[in-house]
């Protein structure tokens, strides 16, 4: 848990993510936060014990920690650089982005209510929308990632509207402000998967969105070496999100709050880069005669590009394309590439490329994969840290051989 101190200072995002909003002194005159790698925490007496607990009853805070799965200081100082940076009131850490999503749902969702996902949402996010809610009471609408769909679907027991910006894999980009202002004449919460575009590139709760989730295992850590999820709002608004992780557990170890505060120093540089590299790529492939069709944001032949271009300060490092021909042209493509390294997710220092339909959607059946466009030659490449020239090379070269 972690409150974020107000906000006085006006550094760039670089130094706010090195040092949060202001400095903070660390035991042992470390400069870097150490490893606080301890399961419990004891008391000296008896009365402190009794001090303690009354205090805590009483809404007041006279020590921090208690027990592992209540929080520790690594991860307090981690949460402290994450509020800071999305320019939230307070960060809740988790071991996973879905532990983030799922918990923060199973936390504001009513009984016998309604919740309103946009329907290009990540697919683990969908499964649970469309196959486990239904198991608590909860109906689910799947909407185009519009406000005007949004809109229509409102219902009078909806109570959150859930959505991703930019979505994955088509990079759509949604009109937050206008999705926001059809939220608050309903009273309806806003909660939005932030972590393709980063708090770099997008500041959502500016926008008046009321929660941000982002999948820390990405952007935000770096280094394809951790698994963490981070949600970030006001702080009275966190507090049932706080009880409900000390319930369950979702911690994640002080080992990966290091892990995830160390990526953090170098997150404004990196996105720089990634935002870079994003769009020379991007234009490279459209312009190509082995490439039908290509999702970019800052793309002027993207559907969303005027709304990203008036919310977003830059566009990533994930590039979603149609190769000329099927499966067949669209595997030597994959084959043949030798930068990228296939795997699923986005986001850190290697480049990473997927075969949407065979790497997240072959457990469909193919007549519904075609039916929400994951065709055997839609690719999804989410570029590293590598030089740029070099990735460009790389994908020519790899195209060169269909």
């Amino acid at each position: 848990m972690s409150e974020n101190p107000s906000n006085e200072k006006k550094w760039r995002p670089a130094t706010v993510a090195i040092h949060g909003l202001k400095r903070t002194p660390k035991p042992y005159y470390a400069v870097s936060t150490p490893i606080v790698h301890t399961s419990n925490f004891y008391f000296d007496t008896a009365t402190e014990v009794y001090d303690f607990m009354k205090a805590k009853s009483e809404g007041r805070v006279v020590r921090e920690h208690e027990y592992g799965r209540y929080g520790n200081p690594t991860q307090q100082e981690c949460e402290r650089k994450l509020a800071a940076i999305e320019g939230a009131e307070r960060a809740v850490l988790f071991s996973t982005g879905m532990s983030a999503v799922i918990l923060t749902l199973m936390t504001y969702m009513r009984p016998d209510g309604h919740i309103i996902f946009t329907n290009d949402c990540y697919r683990q996010t969908r499964d649970f929308a469309t196959n486990l809610l239904s198991r608590f009471g909860i109906k689910v609408s799947l909407v185009d990632p519009t406000a005007e769909a949004v809109a229509r679907a409102i219902r009078p027991n909806t109570n959150i509207i859930f959505t991703e910006s930019p979505t994955n894999p088509y990079l759509r980009v949604l009109d937050l402000p206008a999705i926001v202002e059809v939220a608050k004449k309903h009273n309806i919460m806003t909660i939005i998967d932030a972590t393709l575009a980063t708090p770099y590139n997008i500041k959502p709760l500016d926008m008046g969105v009321d929660i941000v989730i982002h999948s820390a295992t990405k952007y935000l850590g770096g280094h394809n070496d951790l698994l963490s999820g981070v949600t970030l709002g006001k702080h009275a608004l966190l507090n049932d999100l706080y009880r409900m992780q000390r319930m369950i557990g979702a911690t994640p170890g002080p080992v990966t709050c290091f892990l995830l505060e160390r990526g953090l120093k170098t997150f404004a540089m990196r996105m720089e880069h990634h935002n870079r590299a994003g769009l020379s790529i991007a234009r490279m492939l459209e312009a190509h005669p082995k490439i039908e069709k290509v999702w970019y944001p800052a793309l002027e032949s993207h559907p969303d590009h005027k709304v990203a271009a008036a919310q977003m300060n830059g566009f990533g490092s994930v590039i979603t394309f149609l190769v000329r021909g099927g499966d067949k042209e669209t595997r030597t493509f994959i084959d043949s590439l030798e930068l990228f390294l296939i795997t699923p997710s986005l986001g850190g220092s290697e480049s990473l490329v997927t075969q949407m339909s065979t790497m997240s959607f072959f457990d469909y059946p193919e007549e519904y994969r075609h039916a929400i466009g994951m065709v055997d030659n839609l690719v999804r490449i989410a570029l590293g840290l590598e030089d740029a020239d070099d990735l460009i090379a790389d994908l020519k070269q790899a195209l060169d051989k269909i």
